[in-house]
C-alpha cells in the first residue's frame, strides 16, 4: 500500500512544474481582470452609454482573448524556465529566481495597463510604442509620474496589494532529486513543454484555425459597438508589444487607378481665382496661428449656447468676445488626440491616422507646410514654445516644415527685459501669460510679413496656474477649469498687447486647441465629441466678416484655408480643404480612433474599419445612440471618399508623396 502511494506521489510530482506554472498563469489573468475593471470604473463616464450587461460580458470575454495573448507572450521566458528539464529546479534558489521573474514580468504589465486607466482620458486609445519616441526629449517626466501617482494614490495601494497577493498565492513545485527518476522526469516536462507549445501559440495568434492571423490592435473593434469601447477590451501591454517595428501605413487597394482615385478625391490643391484677398487687391497678410494647449471647445460658453439648455456659460470670456468679432463654424473638429499629432494637421494639413505622423518612418518624406510655403514667398518666420527644446519633438517638426526660427524656454530665459526661470511653471513650460507677452515682443522685431506660430503649455497636466492667480481661479469642476481660464486671461493680455503693435491691423490670427482634454458633458464624450476644437479665423483689418459658418472644419483645412486668404497661387499639398470657399455640403472632417475612421459630412458622421461601415449617425444624434447604418442614402459616396482618403494618404505616406 505505502509502495502504491510513493508510486503515486512520484507520478504526481512529475506534473508538478506544469501544474504550478499553469496555477500561476491563472494569477496573471486575475491581475489583468482586475485592471480591466480598475479602467472600466476610473473612466466609467466614457463607457456608460448604452452599457448594458451583456454588452459589458461580450466586451470582457474580448479582453479574454487579448489578455491571452499579452500573458502568453510576456511569460515566455518564465514558461519555458519552468518546464525546461533543468536539473535545477529542486533548488529552493531557482524557484525563488522563477517567482521574481514571474512578479517582476506581471508586475509590469499591471503597472502599465494601472497608468493607462489614467492616460486614457487624454487619448481616448491604449498607449503604443509611440509613445517612447513622444517623450524620449522630456526631462521631467518623473515628477510627472510622482505628481500622478499621488493624485491617484489609491492606485498605487491596489497595485502594492495586487503584487503581495501574486507573491502570496504563487506556488511552487516540490521536487525531491533523491527519490526523482530523472529520465522520467525529463521525459515528463519535456511532453509538458510540448503538449502547452500550441496552446501558447494558439493563444498568442488568437485562435487555432489556421485561417487566424495574428490578432492585431484592430480586431478589438469586433467587440465592441463604439471605437472608444475598444480601449476597454484591450490591454496595454498588447498594445504595446504589437506596436514594436510594424509597417505603419499599410496601402489598401479601394482603386485600381490613380486616376479613378484622383476623381474621388486629391491632397493637391489648386489656387482659386477671386479669391476674396485677390478681390480687394490688399497687400501681403501677417499670418498668426495661436495653438492653445487643451483648448476644446467644450470649455467655450461662445461655442455652446445650447448646452444645459442655455445656461452654459462656459470659462473662456475673452475668447467669447473675440469669437463674436471672428468667423467659426458650426461644427470644428482636431485630428488627432495628443499634442503631436495638432502639429502636422494644423501646420502641414496632414490628419492622424494610426499613429501620429512625426513618430513614423514616413516623417523623413520630404513635407512643407504654411512655414515653408510663405517663406518660399518672402515670409519671415518662427515658432515659439515655451518648454525647453527638443521637447515633444516640436523644435524638429518646426524645423522640418520650413520655420526659419524657433524660440523655446531657453531663448525666453535669456532674454532680459522678462521674468527668466522665474516664470517657469515647474513641469513644463514657461507661464502661458509671460510667454505669450515674450511672442508679442518678438513679432515685433521681425520684419513683415511674417507667419508665426505659438504652442502654449499651461492648461496641461498637473493642472497648475501660477500661485497669484489661485484667489482669481479656484478650482471649480474639472482640474482643468481653472487653467483654461487662466489661458484665456494669458490670451485676453496677448492680445491687448498685439493691439498695440504695427503689425495687427494687418494680421491673420488663428485660433484652434491641439487636442481636446478632459471633460464632464455627456456629448464631448461620445467617439465624435472628443474631437471637438474652436477653429477661429480672426482678421481685426476688416478681411473677413464674423460669423458663423453653417460648415464642418477641421485643423487640416487650416493651411489651404490661410493659403487662400493671403493669396497663394500655386498648387499646395494639404488633405484638407479651403474651407471658407467651399459650399457648406462639400465641407467634410476625418479622424480616426481605435481602428476605426471617422468621416463626417451631409449631416451624419460614418465609422469605417477600413473594409466596411461600422456605423452611420446623424449630427443632430449628439449622444451617437442610434445606428442609422444601411438607412442612409448618402452613406455609399461617403464610403467611396472616405476610401479615397484613406488611400491617398497611405499611398503617399509610403511614396513621399507629400508635396504637388
Amino acid at each position: 500500500m505505502r509502495e502504491n502511494r510513493n508510486r503515486n506521489r512520484k507520478r504526481t510530482e512529475l506534473l508538478q512544474p506544469l501544474a504550478c506554472t499553469l496555477c500561476n498563469l491563472l494569477l496573471a489573468y486575475a491581475a489583468y481582470l482586475l485592471a480591466r475593471i480598475v479602467f472600466l470604473l476610473v473612466n466609467w463616464s466614457y463607457f456608460e452609454q448604452g452599457l448594458t450587461a451583456g454588452h459589458l460580458l461580450e466586451m470582457m470575454g474580448g479582453g479574454l482573448v487579448f489578455d491571452t495573448s499579452a500573458i502568453l507572450v510576456t511569460n515566455i521566458p518564465y514558461i519555458v524556465l519552468m518546464l525546461l528539464p533543468l536539473h535545477l529546479k529542486e533548488r529552493r534558489g531557482y524557484h525563488r529566481f522563477c517567482c521574481g521573474l514571474f512578479l517582476t514580468i506581471n508586475g509590469a504589465a499591471l503597472a502599465a495597463n494601472l497608468c493607462d486607466a489614467v492616460y486614457f482620458r487624454y487619448t481616448l486609445r491604449r498607449t503604443t510604442t509611440t509613445v517612447f519616441s513622444e517623450f524620449q526629449n522630456e526631462q521631467n517626466l518623473g515628477s510627472i509620474f510622482l505628481n500622478e501617482a499621488l493624485s491617484h494614490w489609491y492606485l498605487v495601494v491596489l497595485f502594492v496589494l495586487a503584487v503581495w497577493l501574486m507573491a502570496r498565492l504563487y506556488r511552487r513545485p516540490r521536487l525531491h532529486a533523491a527519490e526523482l527518476t530523472w529520465w522520467h522526469y525529463d521525459a515528463a516536462t519535456l511532453l509538458s513543454l510540448a503538449a502547452l507549445a500550441p496552446f501558447v501559440v494558439a493563444g498568442i495568434r488568437g485562435g487555432f484555425t489556421t485561417a487566424v492571423r495574428p490578432i492585431t490592435i484592430s480586431n478589438a473593434n469586433q467587440y465592441v459597438n463604439r471605437p472608444t469601447e475598444a480601449a476597454l477590451v484591450l490591454n496595454t501591454p498588447f498594445s504595446l508589444y504589437r506596436t514594436i517595428g510594424k509597417s505603419v501605413f499599410v496601402v489598401p487597394h479601394y482603386f485600381d487607378s490613380e486616376e479613378e482615385l484622383a476623381a474621388v478625391y486629391t491632397p493637391i490643391t489648386e489656387p482659386r481665382e477671386g479669391t476674396p484677398l485677390l478681390e480687394k487687391g490688399r497687400g501681403r497678410f501677417n499670418v498668426v496661428v495661436l495653438i492653445v494647449e487643451s483648448f476644446g471647445r467644450e470649455y467655450i460658453g461662445a461655442l455652446n449656447r445650447t448646452l444645459e439648455n442655455g445656461r452654459y456659460r462656459g470659462y473662456t470670456p475673452f475668447v467669447d468676445s473675440l469669437i463674436a468679432q471672428s468667423v467659426t463654424f458650426e461644427h470644428s473638429y482636431c485630428n488627432g488626440r495628443k499634442s503631436i499629432d495638432g502639429m502636422p494637421s494644423i501646420l502641414s494639413s496632414i490628419p492622424m491616422f494610426i499613429e501620429p505622423f512625426f513618430l513614423t518612418p514616413a516623417s523623413m518624406n520630404h513635407v512643407d507646410g504654411l512655414a515653408s510655403l510663405l517663406a518660399a514667398e518672402g515670409y519671415q518666420t518662427a515658432f515659439f514654445h515655451g518648454a525647453q527644446r527638443g521637447s515633444m519633438g516640436f523644435q524638429a517638426f518646426a524645423r522640418a516644415t520650413g520655420f526659419q526660427q524657433y524660440y523655446g524656454r531657453e531663448d525666453y530665459v535669456a532674454d532680459q527685459r522678462f521674468g527668466g526661470e522665474r516664470d517657469f511653471d515647474g513641469t513644463w513650460a514657461i507661464w502661458d501669460e509671460p510667454f505669450l507677452q515674450y511672442y508679442a515682443a518678438k513679432m515685433s522685431e521681425m520684419r513683415q510679413p511674417f507667419m508665426t506660430a505659438v504652442f502654449t503649455a499651461s492648461s496641461h497636466n498637473p493642472y497648475k496656474i501660477p500661485a497669484q492667480y489661485a484667489d482669481d481661479y479656484p478650482e471649480e469642476g474639472l482640474k482643468i477649469h481653472k487653467c483654461i481660464r487662466y489661458a484665456d486671461m494669458a490670451l485676453q493680455r496677448f492680445f491687448e498687447t498685439a493691439r498695440q503693435q504695427p503689425w495687427f491691423q494687418n494680421t491673420i490670427f488663428v485660433l484652434t486647441s491641439d487636442h481636446t482634454n478632459l471633460s464632464d458633458h455627456a456629448y464631448y464624450q461620445t467617439d465624435l465629441g472628443g474631437f471637438c476644437s474652436p477653429i477661429i479665423i480672426y482678421t481685426p483689418g476688416g478681411l473677413l466678416s464674423p460669423r458663423v459658418e453653417p460648415k464642418i472644419a477641421q485643423q487640416i483645412d487650416i493651411l489651404p484655408t490661410v493659403l487662400a486668404l493671403v493669396g497663394y497661387q500655386k498648387p499646395a499639398f494639404a488633405f484638407g480643404i479651403d474651407v471658407l470657399n467651399t459650399p457648406a455640403e462639400d465641407t467634410w472632417a476625418v479622424n480616426y480612433l481605435n481602428g476605426i475612421y471617422q468621416y463626417v459630412k451631409n449631416g451624419y458622421v460614418l465609422q469605417f474599419d477600413g473594409q466596411q461601415t461600422r456605423a452611420v449617425y446623424a449630427l443632430t444624434d449628439s449622444l451617437m445612440q442610434h445606428n442609422l447604418r444601411g438607412r442612409v442614402s448618402q452613406q455609399p459616396q461617403m464610403e467611396r471618399e472616405l476610401k479615397a482618403i484613406i488611400q491617398q494618404y497611405m499611398t503617399r505616406m509610403n511614396n513621399d508623396g507629400l508635396r504637388p
